[in-house]
């Protein structure tokens, strides 16, 4: 089966060409020739002897890009300066900036916003901390932090490395949810430097959003500062994959004409995601669940080293059913995936019982292709964007930090994330519901809306709000 290329990535040549050994039309030739499609030219300096372009060139299969480089430079006369690509141009200097909300045009406006008038809003919130909320940011920002142990999949990268994902995570807040974030990446990965410096930035912020912290310490970080911090503290790689997988769940559920006590559950990776997927599945009524890892089936009938395999062992797998990964499949309903890339194999699914409905959310590897299972399959859904039905965090956490900010949460609960998947779940209608659509576009606009007015009705309801805010 042919492989399925990426949608298509833009690559700019710069080429300097000697125009007394070679011709431009040789350079189009070559480029052709290697799969390349140009789409601009920019002429950048041309004389007698040297011209000098920028050629746009759109891609479309693997390999293409080192093709291309190693065709034009076996070129005689023409000289590769420089290969980019549209990705790397848009990091240029970073994706986010912080602009004022009040000009400052005169000594006035100068005072007003710094010394000396500034000492009285200071002497304001001294006197009543709660004031933080309206006379500053705090209101409505919110800290990604990051110590960069376990970056998408590229594992432990450092904070430096980290940076480039904490931007674009507060690009995302932004866009969709107009919350301001701000990126930061600690060059610690000691939990309690983690811990102490997070407590010691959290006055400037109404939320603290942790993002790629390997497990277990995230279990750690986030536990204590929740216990220690009165604002919400969410690790979305945990959380928000668990909200919309189950958002998702609840529409293969229906289209299947299941009910989720009654479903039996194999989560495949009992890690930070596999966790709290399974105590979401726990919290919405599901009672049959089997945890499987690199060590085969949980089971309560044995002992563990990692506390948290340990907690789900005397939570899940009430049969006590051991062996490894197709032991656990056997008439199994459902195939939740956090795990790693082809594992599942057709033989596996044919094992489950009918209709089963398979989440294979590895990334960017899923745990079996779709069209390697699409006729066997009631519903697939991945972590990709170039397959239906894709898993996909930004759908979660824009709506519930503006959900959590809005009302003043002073954290943010199982009712608060069960509502949030409701309300993405809910967004498509019976009309629209099939097995290639169980889950929105991250790019629908009722979803942060409908999360958001979910979330703050939750918080209300289980007391954690601290205000109601205006609708």
């Amino acid at each position: 089966m042919k492989e399925r290329s990426m949608d298509g990535k833009t690559i700019i040549l710069r080429l300097e060409i000697d125009t007394q050994q070679a011709q431009f039309g040789k350079a189009v030739t070559a480029i052709e020739a290697a799969g390349g499609d140009i789409v601009a030219i920019d002429v950048i300096q041309t004389d007698k002897l040297i011209s000098i372009r920028d050629l746009t060139v759109k891609i479309t299969e693997a390999g293409a890009a080192e093709r291309l480089q190693s065709v034009l430079q076996s070129v005689p006369g023409i000289r590769l300066r420089h290969v980019s690509d549209r990705t790397f141009l848009l990091h240029l200097g970073g994706k986010i900036t912080i602009q004022p909300k009040t000009p400052i045009q005169n000594r006035d406006d100068l005072s007003r916003v710094y010394t000396p008038d500034v000492a009285r809003v200071c002497q304001a919130i001294e006197a009543d901390p709660k004031k933080a909320y309206t006379l500053t940011i705090k209101r409505n920002t919110v800290a990604v932090v990051s110590d960069g142990s376990a970056v998408l999949g590229l594992g432990n990268i450092g904070p430096y490395a980290a940076m480039p994902v904490m931007e674009g995570k507060a690009m995302l807040f932004k866009q969709f949810a107009d919350v301001d974030a701000f990126p930061i990446c600690l060059d610690t990965q000691d939990t309690e430097e983690i811990i102490a410096s997070i407590k010691h930035i959290a006055p400037a912020f109404g939320g603290i959003n942790l993002e790629d912290i390997s497990a277990p310490r995230c279990f750690e970080i986030e536990r204590r500062l929740r216990e220690d911090l009165d604002i919400p503290v969410f690790h979305d790689d945990q959380h928000g994959t668990a909200v919309v997988l189950y958002a998702g769940l609840l529409n293969a559920l229906k289209l299947t004409k299941r009910k989720i006590e009654d479903t039996r559950f194999v989560v495949c990776g009992i890690g930070a995601a596999g966790t709290a997927c399974t105590k979401m599945l726990l919290a919405g009524g599901a009672k049959h669940i089997i945890g499987v890892d690199r060590e085969g089936i949980l089971t309560a009938d044995r002992t563990y080293n990692n506390p948290m395999w340990q907690w789900y062992a005397e939570h899940t797998n009430e049969a006590r059913i051991s062996g490894g990964l197709k032991e656990s499949l056997e008439d199994a309903d459902v195939f939740i995936g956090v795990s790693a890339g082809g594992i599942l194999t057709r033989e596996h699914i044919l094992s489950m019982a009918p209709d089963p409905i398979v989440f294979a959310m590895a990334n960017p590897e899923p745990e079996i292709r779709p069209e390697l299972a699409e006729d066997i399959v009631a519903v697939m859904a991945t972590g990709r964007s170039d397959y239906p039905n894709q898993i996909n965090n930004v759908l979660c956490f824009p709506g519930i930090f503006r959900g959590a900010l809005d009302s003043r949460a002073s954290n943010i609960t199982e009712e608060m994330k069960l509502a949030a998947a409701e309300a993405i779940a809910s967004v498509i209608s019976e009309d629209e519901l099939s097995r290639l659509y169980i889950i929105p576009s991250v790019f629908n606009t009722r979803v942060v809306e409908e999360v958001r007015k979910r979330v703050v009705q939750a918080a209300q309801d289980s007391g954690t709000a601290r205000r109601k805010p205006r609708e």
